[in-house]
């Protein structure tokens, strides 16, 4: 059984840790460079038997910022030997903030550190490298003596968006509007909170599928990003400002004012769709619903 080495201190370790301390007085942020050492390094002092990146920082299209994540999987013998006793993480520099998350068989630790640098890194054991792999899209194998990784694929396209098939587009308006209602419910009951989280956790977020249908209809399979975040690379300027003025749930008129936009413009991207693609489209279903938006928070008021 390997075991890890608690005492051991690092290349250039101590000053790593002084910076990282020294953050308050300005400190600069630790390197690309002295991050992938201090994660290969502290890989070398646990005896870990694999080490592989995944996230951002393995997508050439994504944008190369600070806020990048070093999202780090350490393939192990024993979890339970590691996680017995957690203060080999302090190593990895001074934390703002961190968390734990067990996830099946793994354990994840997100950490955030003084310097603004953060690594999200994963335990898992190497008898369960099909359940990380699953996990993620692509992935850069960083160190694997043992070539535990080379059986298994990387899933490249885990958040690319294909063409709807009518039975989709039919789901994702049936879900829409019948959600809709569930909006209504709350602003009439001035219930904002609940209000809120459907239009915005489901209603809009039908409306950014359709949107990313309308992309695939023209290109194709699209990588779209997690939670959609580059869809709008594809779209027009002004679909990225229609969709973003949705978003004020500041007060109540706010939230009536958004759901009444998200209707209509749902209405007219998905009619757009449902023509391209030679889908049918309710769109009796979809008038009598903003019908009752319009009649129900009339009758009942949202001040």
């Amino acid at each position: 059984m390997k075991k890890f080495q608690q005492t051991v201190r690092f290349i250039d370790m101590s000053s790593t840790e002084s910076r990282v301390s020294t953050k308050k007085a300005g400190i600069p942020m630790r390197t690309e460079t002295e991050m992938m050492n201090l994660i290969l390094q502290m890989a070398e002092s646990l005896k870990v038997d694999a080490v592989a990146l995944s996230g951002s920082r393995t997508n050439d299209h994504a944008p190369k910022d600070e806020f990048q994540d070093y999202d780090v999987v350490y393939l192990v013998d024993n979890l339970e030997n590691l996680i017995s006793d957690l203060s080999w993480l302090d190593l990895f520099g001074k934390r703002i903030i961190d968390q734990e998350v067990a996830l099946d068989n793994r354990r994840l630790f997100l950490m955030l550190f003084e310097d603004g640098n953060r690594i999200d890194l994963t335990l898992c054991p190497k008898e369960h490298i099909q359940e990380w792999v699953d996990s993620e899209a692509e992935f850069t194998v960083l160190e694997d003596p043992e070539h535990l990784f080379e059986p298994y694929s990387q899933n490249l396209e885990r958040y690319w968006t294909s063409p709807a098939t009518e039975t989709d587009f039919e789901k994702s308006c049936n879900e829409f509007w019948w959600v809709s209602a569930y909006v209504v419910k709350g602003i009439c009951r001035k219930q904002v909170i609940y209000a809120t989280d459907h239009l915005y956790s489901i209603c809009q977020q039908e409306l950014l599928k359709v949107l990313s249908w309308q992309v695939a209809s023209d290109r194709g399979k699209v990588d779209i990003g997690k939670n959609y975040k580059y869809l709008f690379n594809y779209l027009p300027a002004e679909k990225e400002h229609e969709f973003s003025s949705l978003l004020d749930f500041s007060n109540s008129d706010k939230i009536t004012q958004s759901l009444f936009d998200t209707m209509q413009l749902f209405h007219q991207e998905a009619q757009t769709l449902a023509h391209k693609m030679g889908f049918d489209y309710r769109k009796d279903v979809a008038e009598k619903m903003i019908q009752y938006a319009e009649e129900r928070v009339k009758k009942f008021g949202n001040n």
